[in-house]
């Protein structure tokens, strides 16, 4: 159920031509990392697969069907920006969750349903550092920890394909390791298919399974909008060994980036 094909997926806004030409298969338990210049369509693309937006052409498909225009629980997602509920706190945020995937005629799960639940939450809490932060409210937590939240929100849903889209760029560096090796377990565990938008570019090979770049490959002076993104480099990676300096190099070069040393380091660590 987790499998994405797309094929020949388009996106415009107006005459604006955001994508063009975009044709992947993921098969399930694959780890997709995107990198790209800014602009060039990532988090497009994602939104696209999240059921939030409609693509303006082309085919996509999860699972044995198109894809349904609405976000769903197979499909979750953490943003650039965290995105919990304000108004409850660190633990209500989890236990939310199960709430909202009972689906039941009060909106909540009561009863030994309800204890199971919040021994999860918790769990899944401490698994994010903020195992002493359960009874505060997010205005109370720091960027860094309502990211954390918001991760743990979206994980403790199970999701078969996980959308990721510049999930630890608020975090410091430690935990932003913790994270990633949070994110490595739960993905070992359940076998998610993940879609990750990053702009790191040793990130990107040490979590993926595959490096995706996108760009613009055809361009027109006079109309600068006419055309837009594809994929121009698929990677396939072995995360038992490490990614070559040369095959780093190569995609930082199409990204354009400026840290290429730290990106190798990273990579080789």
């Amino acid at each position: 159920m987790s499998r994405i094909v797309v094929r020949g997926l388009e996106k415009s806004y107006g005459d604006a031509r955001v994508l063009e030409r975009v044709s992947i298969t993921a098969e399930p338990g694959e780890f997709l990392s995107l990198v790209g210049a800014s602009g060039c369509g990532k988090s497009t693309f994602l939104r696209i697969l999240l059921g939030q937006e409609r693509q303006s052409g082309g085919v996509v498909v999860i699972g044995d069907r198109p894809i349904v225009p609405e976000p769903t629980p197979q499909r979750g997602i953490v943003f650039q920006r965290y995105s919990v509920f304000p108004h409850l706190t660190a633990l209500q945020n989890l236990l939310l969750v199960e709430d909202f995937r009972s689906g039941g005629p009060f909106g909540r799960v009561f009863g030994a349903r309800r204890r199971s639940a919040r021994q999860e939450a918790e769990t899944m809490l401490e698994r994010v550092g903020l195992g002493h932060a359960r009874d505060l409210y997010p205005a109370s937590l720091s960027g860094g920890m309502q990211q954390r939240l918001a991760i743990a929100q979206t994980l403790l849903g199970r999701p078969q394909i996980l959308l990721l889209d510049e999930p630890f760029g608020a975090l410091d560096p430690g935990i932003r390791v913790e994270m990633h090796e949070l994110l490595t377990e739960l993905w070992n565990e359940h076998g998610m298919t993940v879609v990750m938008v990053t702009h790191d570019i040793g990130e990107a090979f040490k979590l993926g399974t595959r490096v995706l770049v996108f760009d613009k490959v055809r361009h027109d002076p006079e109309f600068p909008s006419a055309y837009g993104a594809t994929i121009t480099y698929d990677l396939k990676l072995d995360r038992k060994s490490r990614a070559s300096a040369r095959d780093v190099a190569e995609v930082a070069a199409m990204v354009g980036t400026t840290r290429l040393d730290s990106a190798i380091a990273t990579t080789a660590s």
